[in-house]
This record gives C-alpha cells, sequence and structure tokens, in this order.
C-alpha cells in the first residue's frame, strides 16, 4: 500500500522506500550538523519524508550550497 507522501513533490509511495535527510549523516562533506541546520532553513526537518529522486534532488543541491558557501569550487 502506497501510504507515505513525498514532502517536495507530493508523489505518493511504499513505506519501505522512505528517505530522510538523516541518510547524509554518512557522508563526509557537508557535515550532518551542517546539513540539519542548512535544511532546517528550508523548513525541512529530520524526520520529512521524501521519495528517492526528491532525496537526490536535496543531496544535490545541499553539497553545492555548500561548495559555494566555503568557496570550495571545483
Amino acid at each position: 500500500m502506497k501510504n507515505a507522501q513525498c514532502k517536495k513533490c507530493l508523489n505518493k509511495f511504499y513505506e519501505k522506500e522512505i528517505y530522510t535527510i538523516q541518510q547524509f549523516q554518512y557522508r563526509k562533506q557537508p557535515t550532518y550538523k551542517w546539513s540539519v541546520t542548512y535544511f532546517d532553513k528550508l523548513g525541512i526537518s529530520e524526520w520529512d519524508s521524501f521519495c528517492e529522486k526528491c532525496i537526490l534532488f536535496y543531496s544535490e543541491e545541499s553539497e553545492k550550497e555548500w561548495k559555494k558557501q566555503f568557496k570550495l569550487f571545483i
């Protein structure tokens, strides 16, 4: 049963396919603490649910913002 809903695109998906920004605690940069602060400014909490497509989008966007903020352009 599709009973979970992505906060960004509002598509419904299976509960076992839920992604949250807690996934980002495993990446080295940006740090998880920075990520939580960044997403908080966007109105996204650690427990908001996202589909795979949207969590990948936020992963890329947050990494771009972190590089921009710390002037680490490649």
